[in-house]
């Protein structure tokens, strides 16, 4: 199994949780990573001074239906999933003028919160269910040979020690663990959307 380090050039960071998110971004920034950031997460990360390209300019096409769908374009998903080292999907890239992503930073719509929550809707519950989060989740975590994923806040600490130690890079046994991860969390994250689909 390949076991190199992949350099990190270009992140895409769309989260919910914004906790520690600035501090984050600034540790990608100096490393001279480029952030590319969705609707409410660029304005978030602009607003603390941070240099963030939105996933509008980088596919041309606005987030519509009230943020429901953002990041659902080949502009965001080729850029992650493509196989680095097969010449054609390479070439495929570039016809569509895109560059690599190699860091997502996500994580999902707090679904389990509203789900507990007294007040809740019906129609709150459903807005709160990701789509384009999930998404990007797995698409991350499907191309882990090429693509670092980090879903847990918890996990930045973890991912900066990475990024300081390997100099920018991130070794494939990280980019594994953080994979499965990411497949547990979506596991569980449907499971709660079907138990609730279930008991009405």
């Amino acid at each position: 199994m390949n076991s190199r380090t992949i350099p990190i050039r270009r992140a895409l960071i769309s989260v919910s949780d914004k906790q520690n998110l600035i501090d984050l971004g600034n540790f990608l920034e100096d490393l001279g990573i480029d952030l590319i950031s969705t609707g409410g997460t660029a304005r978030f990360l602009k607003k603390g001074g941070l240099s963030v390209k939105e996933v509008s300019d980088l596919t041309g096409f606005p987030e519509i239906l009230n943020g429901r769908v953002k990041t659902l374009h080949p502009k965001v998903h080729a850029p992650i999933l493509f196989d680095r080292d097969d010449n054609s999907s390479v070439k495929e890239l570039k016809k569509i003028d895109a560059k690599a992503i190699d860091l997502v930073i996500v994580n999902l719509y707090p679904f389990e919160t509203i789900l507990k929550g007294k007040a809740t809707t019906k129609k709150n519950l459903i807005e709160n269910i990701d789509i384009g989060g999930v998404a990007l989740m797995r698409a991350a975590a499907k191309n882990f040979d090429h693509v670092m994923v980090v879903s847990d806040p918890a996990d930045y600490i973890e991912l900066k020690r990475e990024l300081t130690n390997f100099q920018g890079c991130t070794r494939q046994r990280m980019r594994k663990f953080f994979a499965a991860k990411a497949f547990s969390q979506t596991s569980y994250y449907d499971h709660l959307i079907a138990g609730w689909f279930l008991s009405k």
